[in-house]
């Protein structure tokens, strides 16, 4: 059993090293940030501490919790006073070889033998930085993104001799952050990095060139991209300097002349200056076409140098571009959208640019598929089989896991092989990023009513009953690890499951109701089966939010750990195997809360509740909050869930799960399901009129 990390330091009090600080002790762990002189050490903190502050002024912490968070987080002068016994030490100093092998030198000497050194380098070689080292083994590249307290993003890159344990042991600790993780090979500028910085040095030679402005060029790459900032605008904000050094060093790295950095931003860094932008964004169809073109064709063509390196799939470049750059599409998304013929022209033209000299190579793979004339298609379920267990990863964390269509089928289709596979016990599901699953995605189902097209969502909502079928009446041990976000859909797969890992992030809703649905993959049935029909209904038809304490009072988690700890749990849930009695229908723990709930929704009360009335001798701040709550859904939604539940209470399963199958063109036909669904894709706030 992997040991898992659990004191980490952090050398170099910087943005970075103060950010990765600040995001670590959030998550429960002891910190040490270290850095060489006790004005860095308290810069550091003043830096948290006012980034914290705001946090408050937005109600993301509470002061306590501020507080809570800065008591884990220790400061240390100088490298050499590092804890020797600490799990991981991860270096965040200036972007220089030998600065960064110095300190793994002192590091190596300094610390005990089990302890892990990685470096945040964003560029770097992290083989030959691990050579600095007498433990190769223990070595790993961590690259965070800029903020790591809010950029999801992390890159783990072992050198050549990093253990499978120490790789393991960094995944978890990256997972227990609630980082999406791209295991990528060491080569110059990881995976993002890479088709990044030279399409920031693409753009500064375009304005060179005299092909439009700072303006102009941001302003067509936001609308090319779908993006948010241009990337002049971007430079600004983290630092013309860093894109500089970085772009040189990918010229050097990859002997690709172009990748060095343009005469205007050298000219730029020497005068300590950012650019000028302005606010005339207008320009030519000719000119913004060369731009559009010379912007997407370098994105296109070295990301496919990428994949063809197998440096990571195509699935992890898309998703660094989307959580770390937050581009809605990543670079294989985007060829799908201009066509594949279109965007191998583009990509082509800009391998052009660069001289015959230049080791820059476009890939074979990318005209061979230009040829085909055929989308790429992507996987976003996987699976890794160790020791019997089968531990299924739902992969879309840019959509927080959302059930799709092509999330559904491929789910399903490896539930197939693994229920097949005799050398497999144990099936654990889980999420990429922060969210288990975060609901079906609801943009299908508006667009789907857009086209008067409702036979699509019944064949849809039906493929789920079936993969949630299969899991729920495998032979094998099934487990949901629900560390983060499971809601509506996601809820439903989880339940589906013989066993539910819960830890203090987790968070369980059902918010079918308030958006003009009912949950349609199990839910009104499989969550009455386990804890009643009063705690169903207080948990569906007023959409109330589940802490991890109050889910497993109820039994919706049926183990609630540290997250130290959850391997070891499914290690002992897969010694013991699938439970004789998954459906107690009571709740495992009669808290305040749980009491609180059983009480105010029985049948005693469901006239008046469901009329919108407080019920004769209820407690009345309890009472008028859940009144509140139930004012927000649709009525018809409402009054649906609360006949499933009652369904539940007088069928077997099966049956039950058909009537849940059989009310969807009833509920999907109604002015309020519209309604509600599309007012959640617009952010506003959903106005039913009981139609």
């Amino acid at each position: 059993m992997t040991k898992p990390i659990e004191s980490v330091a952090i050398v170099g009090a910087g943005n970075m090293g103060s950010g990765i600080a600040q995001k670590t002790a959030q998550e429960m762990f002891e910190v040490q940030m270290v850095d060489r002189e006790e004005q860095w050490v308290n810069r550091g903190q003043k830096i948290i501490s006012d980034f914290l502050e705001e946090a408050i002024e937005r109600r993301i912490f509470s002061q306590s919790q501020v507080e809570e968070i800065k008591g884990r987080i220790s400061g240390v002068i100088g490298v050499e006073n590092v804890d020797p016994e600490t799990d991981l030490v991860i270096e965040a100093v200036f972007e220089d070889f030998n600065v960064k092998a110095d300190v793994f030198q002192i590091l190596d000497e300094n610390c005990g033998d089990q302890t892990i050194l990685a470096s945040n380098t964003s560029s770097l070689s992290v083989n030959e930085l691990s050579k600095a080292t007498t433990r190769p083994d223990r070595f790993v590249g961590l690259h965070f993104f800029y903020h790591p307290a809010k950029n999801r993003l992390v890159e783990v890159i072992p050198a050549s001799d990093s253990s499978e344990d120490t790789i393991s042991r960094v995944v978890q600790y990256c997972k227990q952050l609630g980082k999406v993780v791209i295991v990528c090979k060491d080569k110059p500028g990881f995976v993002v990095n890479r088709f990044f910085v030279p399409w920031l040095n693409e753009a500064c030679l375009l304005m060179e060139e005299g092909h439009g402005t700072p303006a102009q060029i941001d302003a067509v790459a936001r609308k090319s991209f779908n993006i948010g900032m241009g990337p002049f605008a971007l430079m600004n904000l983290t630092g013309p300097p860093i894109a500089l050094h970085s772009t040189d060093y990918l010229a050097q790295q990859l002997n690709t002349p172009r990748y060095n950095g343009a005469q205007n931003l050298r000219d730029l860094v020497d005068d300590n200056a950012v650019w000028e932008i302005g606010e005339n964004e207008e320009c030519e169809e000719k000119m913004a076409s060369i731009i559009r073109e010379r912007l997407l064709g370098a994105v296109f063509a070295i990301s496919s140098q990428i994949v063809e390196e197998e440096i990571c799939s195509m699935e992890d470049v898309d998703r660094g571009a989307k959580v770390g750059l937050r581009w809605a599409l990543g670079p294989f998304e985007l060829m799908n959208e201009f066509g594949i013929d279109e965007a191998y022209r583009m990509a082509k033209s800009y391998s052009e640019l660069h001289s015959h000299e230049s080791e820059f190579k476009l890939p074979q793979f990318l005209q061979i598929k230009a040829e085909t004339g055929n989308p790429w298609m992507f996987e976003f379920v996987d699976a890794e089989i160790k020791n019997g267990i089968a531990t299924v990863n739902i992969n879309r964390p840019e959509a927080m896991n959302a059930l799709n269509g092509t999330v559904v089928e491929q789910l399903g289709a490896l539930v197939d092989n693994l229920n097949e596979d005799t050398t497999i016990h144990t099936i654990v599901l889980e999420g990429a990023g922060k969210a288990f699953v975060a609901g079906a995605d609801v943009k299908f189902f508006v667009d789907r009513l857009d086209e008067n097209a409702f036979p699509k969502i019944y064949e849809f909502t039906a493929e789920g009953h079936n993969v949630l079928a299969k899991i729920e009446n495998s032979s094998k041990t099934t487990v949901a690890l629900t560390t983060g976000l499971a809601l509506g859909g996601g809820l439903e797969l989880a339940l589906s499951c013989d066993y539910r890992i819960g830890t203090r992030r987790t968070q369980f809703r059902f918010p079918e109701t308030s958006i003009g649905i009912y949950p349609g993959l199990g839910g009104t049935q499989r969550t009455t089966r386990i804890c009643g029909v009063n705690a169903a209904r207080w948990a569906i038809l007023a959409g109330n939010w589940i802490g991890p304490k109050q889910a497993e009072d109820l039994g919706l988690i049926t183990h609630l750990v540290d997250p130290a700890d959850v391997e070891k749990t499914i290690e002992n849930i897969s010694n013991q195997g699938k439970p004789t009695n998954k459906y107690t229908g009571a709740p495992v723990r009669m808290s305040e809360g749980v009491q609180a709930a059983i009480e105010f929704y029985s049948d005693d009360n469901m006239n008046s509740i469901m009329t919108g009335q407080i019920p004769e001798g209820s407690i009345e701040g309890y009472a008028s909050r859940q009144i509140k709550q139930l004012s927000r859904t649709a009525p018809i939604a409402l009054r649906m869930a609360s006949d499933l539940i009652d369904v539940a209470a007088s069928t077997n399963l099966e049956e039950g799960l058909a009537a849940e199958l059989q009310k969807l063109e009833d509920i999907f036909a109604t002015k309020d399901a519209y309604e509600g669904l599309s007012s959640l894709i617009q952010g506003r706030r959903p106005n039913y009129n009981n139609e």
